[in-house]
């Protein structure tokens, strides 16, 4: 296996880039929106984002359970990962990467803040930032998908880890509301100069992980697939 720290350490980074996608950035943007029409209360507010953000990692690792535990089930994963994984693991890569750089234009859907969703949320009090939490995690786009689906799913399996990873890349998703109910709470005047700075770094970051993804993936096809030794 893996050591499994950098494991986790990927994990992290690939729910912080997530967060901070345009797709889910939007809905997070949504969150912090209704997170912060408690402004006068400023503990309810970092309430709110905790539980905003464990509402995602509920989301997230129920979801990473049962992709894994179906995928270890089915398979014998000893084999599965000697003989397949690292076959398969360079053309997923290279995919996940031209996605995050933008070369297919994948369109958008899920959710992005609906105002019903948000009403619902708000009659359950303290526990709806939880609910929109389970929801927004839910709300796949192809970039976020791309990155669940295509990354942190193999990367929890060849681990053999269908509870922390997807937990640890759950909180690397919340993390900007929780940063930015903080800063709500205390009454901050700079959060769109934050915005504004946080949409500059995603294209930066998003393309410089598409270049791992891809070196990496190729790298992985010319070992496992075309038996080049570098």
């Amino acid at each position: 296996m893996e050591p499994y720290l950098p494991s986790l350490l990927s994990a992290l980074w690939l729910g912080i880039l997530t967060s901070i996608s345009p797709c889910p950035l939007a809905t997070n943007v949504a969150a912090i929106s209704f997170i912060g029409k408690q402004l006068d209360k400023p503990r309810y507010v970092l309430l709110s984002g905790v539980l905003y953000m464990f509402g995602r990692v509920f989301a997230y690792t129920s979801l990473g359970v049962l992709l894994v535990a179906g995928a270890t089930s089915i398979f014998d994963t000893a084999n599965f990962l000697q003989g397949y994984f690292n076959i398969i693991l360079g053309p997923i890569l290279i995919f996940v990467g031209i996605i995050l750089m933008g070369w297919i234009n994948t369109g958008t859907f899920g959710i992005t803040g609906n105002e019903k969703i948000q009403k619902k949320a708000q009659s359950l009090g303290l526990w709806g930032a939880g609910f929109l939490g389970i929801i927004f995690a839910m709300s796949f786009c192809p970039v976020s998908a791309a990155l669940f689906f295509g990354s942190l799913i193999p990367l929890a399996a060849k681990s053999d880890s269908s509870l922390g990873m997807p937990s640890v890349y759950g909180i690397g998703t919340g993390l900007p509301v929780i940063i930015f109910a903080f800063i709500l709470a205390f009454g901050a005047r700079w959060v769109g100069d934050i915005f504004n700075r946080l949409k500059a770094f995603e294209i930066w970051a998003r393309r410089i992980t598409a270049l791992i993804f891809i070196g990496v993936g190729i790298y992985y096809a010319l070992i496992y697939i075309f038996k080049i030794h570098i």
